[in-house]
């Protein structure tokens, strides 16, 4: 039978350590000893209406969820080394909130934590908004849907990655990521995507300056380009756009395909540039 911990308050050292099988509700987890790890090296835990504002509550969990939990700005490092999880209308507030974890779905949430997701593998993302300065940087696995995120350096070194109907706010987006697909959302941000290989682009809206450069197997269809100068320089691309880009430098290889573009610019490479740029008659 399952233990229920109910409306209770925790402030101590590893208050609840290695709680196995249990329901902890309407608890609170803070208070004037600033205990750590209150939740650490527990399993099958249920985590549902609690407030926390201690550190790293939770590290190296097993079968857990956390269900309309807040989790405060002192709530630092607080879901580390877990796996097999849930996430569900919570906020997470504290720094570093979720890192080298696996298996973990995350929904509904409201989330702001720099260097958010570091290291993780097979995490899920869906109705989920983000501001998140460093977005899961060397992970893999990783499925973002209906999600809204606002940050700088987000996504790089990743592999595996999958996002759809979404919008990115960010800079310096997917540098040196594998095998990424985004579909049907919109990409907003400087120097997108650079040093990336095969990374697809399908009924995206892609805006700012200096997008997808020393791209490696690029492909984007039925995707829109505004503000994009100086576009897909070094890079062997493969791309059906609508509508107008600013300019186009330097393709290594392959085709581009649009409406209209300002300039094609063939100026000094330092590598042999055969791509093509054909306009739509």
């Amino acid at each position: 039978m399952r233990e229920v911990i109910r409306n209770r308050q925790y402030d101590e050292e590893r208050a609840l350590y290695h709680t196995l099988h249990t329901d902890i509700a309407d608890c609170i987890f803070a208070g004037p000893a600033d205990g750590e790890s209150v939740l650490k090296e527990s399993a099958d835990i249920r985590v549902i209406k609690c407030s926390f504002s201690l550190r790293y509550p939770l590290w190296h969990i097993k079968k857990f969820s956390v269900e309309e939990c807040v989790m405060d700005e002192k709530t630092r490092a607080a879901i580390w080394y877990c796996e097999n999880g849930r996430i569900t209308g919570s906020e997470l507030s504290g720094i570093k909130a979720v890192r080298e974890c696996r298996n973990i779905d995350i929904a509904d949430c409201h989330i702001i934590s720099q260097e958010l997701g570091w290291k993780s593998e097979n995490i899920t993302l869906t109705n989920t908004e983000i501001v998140s300065e460093y977005l899961f940087l060397d992970s893999n696995g990783v499925k973002l849907k209906n999600v809204k995120m606002s940050g700088k350096y987000s996504f790089q070194y990743m592999e595996d990655l999958q996002i759809e109907s979404s919008v990115l706010d960010t800079k310096d987006a997917f540098w040196h990521s594998k095998n990424v697909i985004v579909r049907n959302s919109i990409v907003k941000g400087e120097y997108l995507g650079w040093f990336s290989e095969n990374l697809k682009l399908i009924d995206c809206k892609i805006i700012g300056t200096q997008p997808l450069c020393y791209c490696k197997g690029l492909e984007l269809i039925n995707c829109t380009m505004e503000d994009t100068d100086l576009s897909f320089e070094y890079s062997e691309v493969e791309a059906e756009i609508s509508g107008h880009v600013i300019s186009v430098k330097n393709p290594k290889s392959g085709r581009i395909i649009l409406d209209s573009v300002g300039e094609i610019i063939r100026d000094n490479p330092v590598m042999e540039c055969t791509g093509e740029v054909i306009i739509r008659k």
